[in-house]
């Protein structure tokens, strides 16, 4: 979570990553995005399934021009500053106050934070790690195998391409993974 108060007391609630989890109860309702990087503006295009109204805040990133001319014509202001604090009111609710002085209230907002591991496990067992526009994840291969043999890893850990809770729970890869180093026992 980035080092802005209130950012991580509203995770879940008035902070969410994903329209697919959360955008049903706030559908049609003023959206805010907090711009993470160029993978942003896709997300733009997706929000706009469930909201016309949308407002990104640019958090001090620069936004590339062409993206910039995107947004307007999507009808989508971009709220130049630093987020320097996520106050909320009711439900979802949110108010994102900027270093500007300004403070916008958004019924829900949505943030990608970059993903790191939690635990320090991988560097002590030196397993390779790719930096990815989501964050760092474990380095496998098709096999869900690691860097080093015999190591399989699953879950948001290993998966550079979209982080999430369905995905790191479901058996897909899990059991990829553990089909996998069991087979790699067998003599």
């Amino acid at each position: 979570m980035p080092d802005v108060p209130g950012f991580a007391e509203g995770w879940g609630m008035s902070i969410v990553p994903c329209p697919y989890c959360d955008g049903f109860e706030v559908a049609g309702q003023h959206g805010g995005l907090v711009w993470s990087g160029p993978q942003s503006h896709n997300q733009v295009r997706l929000f706009h399934d469930w909201t016309d109204k949308l407002t990104l805040f640019a958090d001090g990133h620069d936004i590339p021009p062409n993206i910039r001319s995107d947004l307007e014509r999507r009808n989508t202001p971009v709220v130049e500053g630093r987020i320097t604090e996520i106050a909320r009111y009711g439900g979802h609710g949110a108010t994102v106050k900027l270093d500007s002085g300004t403070d916008v209230a958004v019924d829900i907002l949505f943030a990608h934070p970059r993903n790191k591991p939690s635990a320090s496990l991988h560097e002590s067992l030196g397993l390779a790690t790719v930096d990815t526009p989501l964050g760092i994840v474990l380095k496998v291969d098709e096999r869900r195998e690691t860097s080093t043999p015999g190591i399989y890893a699953a879950g948001d850990l290993a998966t550079p391409f979209l982080p999430s809770v369905t995905l790191a729970s479901s058996q897909a890869l899990g059991a990829m993974a553990g089909i996998f180093a069991q087979q790699s026992m067998l003599a």
